[in-house]
């Protein structure tokens, strides 16, 4: 059975800075969001990468995730991270999560959820061919705000020979 993935605001983020959501598609197909990932997403402000999201939503591959969410974890993570969990945590082997935040990531893996992060979709992405190299990817999220681990980063390049 093909995993329904859900992704967390972090990764759309990121992904969005590096003009990298073409990839989502690509590599797994159809992408939900908890409202409150979409929410976050899309502020309405402008900020870096909105306008391309507001696209990919826009052209039906990310998609709201529509099924009510039991809530099944009581535990201080933000409402998005904490939709994303509870979706997958309804039935955790058909769900894969791609989500950076370190406790987010904690909880995930507690409960045995697969989950990886946007290194690893670079990874994938270089992987896949879709891009040509994942260091300068890797570089323009550095010139960015947005924070990958150096540790992270080092072990996606060696596992995609860079």
């Amino acid at each position: 059975m093909v995993k329904k993935v859900i992704v967390d605001a972090s990764p759309l983020i990121g992904l969005a800075l590096v003009d990298g959501l073409i990839w989502l598609p690509q590599l797994f197909g159809q992408i939900f969001v908890p409202e409150s990932v979409k929410q976050e997403v899309l502020p309405g402000k402008s900020a870096p990468g909105e306008q391309s999201l507001a696209r990919a939503f826009d052209s039906g591959w990310l998609t709201v995730w529509h099924e009510s969410i039991t809530p099944c974890l009581d535990i201080d993570l933000d409402a998005g991270e904490t939709d994303c969990i509870n979706i997958a945590l309804s039935s955790p082997e058909n769900y894969l999560l791609i989500m950076d935040e370190r406790a987010g990531r904690a909880v995930a893996k507690e409960y045995q959820l697969q989950v990886v992060g946007t290194a690893a979709v670079i990874g994938l992405a270089k992987k896949r061919g879709l891009i040509a190299s994942a260091r300068a990817v890797f570089e323009v999220l550095h010139r960015s705000d947005f924070r990958i681990s150096a540790t992270v980063i080092n072990k996606i390049l060696a596992s995609v020979g860079e």
